[in-house]
């Protein structure tokens, strides 16, 4: 079977970083794309789950907080209207 090359582009750190893992794995980037390939094919899907970026200590606070409040709804504080949580909001600032 004949090779042929592709040209990927990726942030410079990020080619740094991923270059020593595939050393520390014992091949190099090509033998790790061509699995990736194989794999993909093979199975006809992505072969790992995909999923959005993991929240930061803040978010899972607030994550947390909202759950806290929707369990208990006397813990937060509600309004008649838009202008009326507006205007206590803008009052801080």
């Amino acid at each position: 079977m004949a090779n042929t090359s592709i040209n990927i582009r990726m942030d410079a750190d990020l080619k740094r970083q991923f270059e020593a893992f595939c050393s520390d794995m014992g091949m190099t980037m090509t033998t790790a794309f061509n699995v990736f390939a194989r794999k993909a094919v093979r199975e006809y899907r992505i072969p790992f789950e995909i999923s959005g970026d993991v929240p930061n200590a803040e978010t899972v606070e607030a994550i947390k907080e909202v759950k806290r409040m929707k369990a208990d709804p006397s813990l937060g504080k509600t309004y008649s209207n838009v202008d009326q949580m507006m205007e206590e909001l803008l009052a801080d600032v």
